[in-house]
């Protein structure tokens, strides 16, 4: 019988001691209901929580764990790291390495900088890119997420659409002033703010294939919309890839695009699970960071020889082992099974999928192609339906994001049997699903 006795003990106690009982608000299960429950241990595919509940695991750390939990080449890259000392907190020769492996896969990466977070990486190219251009103002879209930055909460990613908030408190009004916001897919309206704004427009920032408040897939006309407006205006492209780099190929949307952007965030994959972001581009630009130029960035963990070590060993891993076909087609035959599923129980569901990443949009979807491009497109009964079936595959032993609004992973590590345990479980939940 499913129990979640301890995991209730201890939100209990944590909420006296941590804001919302946790360390990360979409943690708290707001998007979904109901109290969160406590992970022990994980191994490959699978999590196990205080109370002894197994879960095939689709959230995947939200992402960073592309080969999966405790991928034995990476722990053992990262025990090598151990037994060196795990921080130094001066120059080593881990991270040069792992630079110079990045610039000679990624030709767009002329230099890079590693911090310790995607928010930090975001922060860095944000500040970078009005140094550069002499302007203040940054472009960015309603849905995409670019972490807890002042200027990039305005109109951000499920986070805050799981909390109720539009954006976030403490932000001052000359920060929201210059951050314009514009539509997803919408290239009128981000020509019309763009031409309104052209003399004080700093960069355009999007994540190219959004991925953080549902997966909203954006046409490639779209995004060479946006490319070509920076490159007559002067402004800078920023390619926020904290989730598609190295997830949805070796090069991420920047090479299955072909957009080559002026700079791009990583995070997530690029620390193999571990707290490791980085941004990087042209050199001329990147020369711009100090101690070389006068823009001020610095961090006392960054490139830990520890994460450096997860990181580079996980990417060197997927450029020898080319896991993607497999993943692509793996991914796509779960999407289509758990869609047919619910078809034949009339339940509305469409999975939108791309890689390794999927989506699960319950009700009616009202677009003109079938695909969900932006937040105002989610079918309004989507968040109720969703977190019903959360919560009944979380007792089948399947944990899914727990928010109606972010993504689901795969990883390496997932194999035929779990998908067949997923697909049996939710047919058994469709069966018995009352969307009323």
């Amino acid at each position: 019988m499913f129990n979640t006795t301890q995991s209730e003990i201890l939100f209990k106690a944590s909420k006296l001691k941590v804001p919302g009982g946790v360390h990360s608000p979409v943690r708290a299960f707001h998007g979904v209901g109901g109290i969160p429950i406590f992970i022990k241990t994980a191994f490959r595919s699978q999590i196990q929580d205080v109370d002894d509940n197994a879960y095939v695991d689709y959230c995947m750390s939200w992402g960073p764990l592309l080969l999966g939990h405790q991928d034995p080449e990476i722990l053992e890259a990262i025990q090598m790291a151990l037994n060196r000392g795990w921080s130094y907190g001066t120059a080593e020769p881990y991270s040069l390495a792992f630079a110079e492996w990045l610039t000679e896969t990624l030709p767009w990466i002329e230099k890079i900088r590693f911090v310790s977070s995607g928010t930090e990486a975001v922060m860095s190219v944000i500040r970078l890119a009005r140094a550069i251009t002499g302007r203040n103002k940054i472009i960015k879209f309603e849905g995409c997420y670019h972490g807890h930055v002042d200027s990039m909460l305005v109109q951000a990613g499920s986070g805050l659409s799981d909390m109720g908030l539009s954006n976030s408190a403490g932000i001052p009004r000359s920060t929201i002033d210059d951050t314009l916001v514009v539509p997803l897919s919408d290239a009128c309206a981000f020509m019309e703010m763009a031409e309104n704004n052209h003399s004080e427009i700093a960069a355009v920032i999007i994540e190219p294939m959004p991925a953080n408040h549902g997966l909203l897939i954006q046409e490639i006309a779209f995004l060479k919309k946006i490319k070509q407006f920076t490159q007559t205006n002067g402004s800078l492209l920023i390619f926020d890839e904290v989730i598609t780099g190295f997830r949805v190929g070796l090069g991420g949307m920047t090479a299955q695009t072909g957009i080559i952007p002026d700079l791009v965030t990583y995070g997530k994959i690029i620390g193999g699970g571990f707290p490791v972001g980085a941004y990087g581009g042209r050199r001329d630009y990147m020369n711009w960071i100090a101690p070389e130029g006068p823009v001020y960035q610095a961090g006392t963990l960054s490139a830990n020889p520890i994460a450096i070590a997860a990181g580079f060993s996980t990417l060197k891993k997927l450029k020898r082992d080319q896991p993607y076909p497999d993943l692509q087609s793996t991914t796509q035959s779960l999407a289509l099974a758990l869609e047919r599923s619910a078809q034949t129980y009339g339940i509305p569901l469409r999975v939108q999928q791309a890689a390794s990443l999927f989506w699960l949009v319950f009700g009616v979807i009202q677009t003109n192609d079938g695909w969900i491009r932006m937040p105002q497109q989610i079918p309004e009964e989507h968040r109720k339906i969703y977190a019903k079936v959360f919560h009944e595959l979380l007792k089948r032993g399947i944990y899914l994001a727990p928010s109606p609004f972010e993504v689901c992973f795969l990883s390496t590590a997932h194999t035929l049997e779990n998908q067949k345990t997923f697909i049996h479980a939710f047919t058994e939940v469709m069966s018995q699903l009352s969307i009323n």
